[in-house]
């Protein structure tokens, strides 16, 4: 039996396991089993590891732990140590190798809807999530600026939002769990009057479909995109470096 699975904490926002599982019996897919495991601490991956063994062929890494992995493993991909940020571990020789196939999720689901006036970001929140956005912006060329509860040396705090930076910055992506369920009335502080039909608003959270965050943008005409179809690609991505050949 190859074993698949998620490690994060808490876990019940999570949809692979239902993913994996129609993946599997869609495609005739047999031997393989994704679950999900509930860890409270980072530390219990070991305990993990050592249940499983050589049947542990691969692991998606969500909330909180996407930076505070690498330190149990043994590797790393060029991007993932680019972004300092992991999301998929494959076991592969005894070898824990990470990697980050949000990066590859989000710029397949995030360049068919980009246009020319999309040539600045806001990029709301400086956790796991937001390092493959910035890794991805970087990628197309588009300058970026990290936003925050509290002004940073890189960032600046939702209060300082202006109305300029607004106009000026019509792409915002969050990579903050605000407006997830059940917090479904929780939103970003922007100045969400400010916006247009210039604006595109994409939002990693994909529980409720059309967040508050969403919603708003919305409202004063902006063009708006949940994270589910980067939640398949990161997904199916995933798949695809757990059975590369070697």
């Amino acid at each position: 039996m190859k074993v698949y699975g998620l490690i994060g904490y808490p876990l019940s926002h999570s949809f692979s396991k239902g993913f994996f599982a129609e993946k599997f019996a869609r495609e005739g897919i047999q031997g393989c089993v994704y679950d999900s495991f509930s860890l409270p601490a980072i530390t219990a991956l070991a305990d993990l590891i050592a249940k499983y063994g050589t049947e542990l062929n691969g692991l998606n890494v969500t909330i909180p732990y996407k930076e505070a992995v690498i330190p149990y493993l043994d590797e790393l991909s060029p991007a993932a140590a680019k972004m300092k940020a992991v999301n998929c571990i494959r076991f592969i020789n005894g070898r824990k190798i990470g990697h980050n196939t949000d990066a590859i999720g989000f710029r397949r689901s995030l360049e068919p809807l980009l246009l020319p006036h999309h040539n600045k970001a806001l990029v709301l929140g400086t956790g796991g999530a937001a390092k493959a956005v910035q890794y991805v912006l970087e990628a197309l060329n588009i300058p970026y600026q990290l936003v925050s509860r509290q002004a940073g040396a890189h960032s600046i705090a939702y209060e300082n939002i202006t109305a300029e930076v607004i106009a000026t910055h019509t792409l915002i992506i969050n990579t903050t769990p605000l407006g997830m369920y059940p917090n479904v009335d929780a939103a970003p502080a922007l100045p969400y009057d400010l916006m247009n039909e210039k604006h595109l608003l994409y939002d990693l959270v994909y529980n409720p479909a059309i967040t508050t965050f969403l919603q708003k943008g919305a409202d004063g005409g902006a063009r708006i995109k949940n994270g589910h179809e980067m939640l398949i690609l990161q997904a199916e991505a995933s798949w695809e470096i757990w059975n590369e050949t070697v």
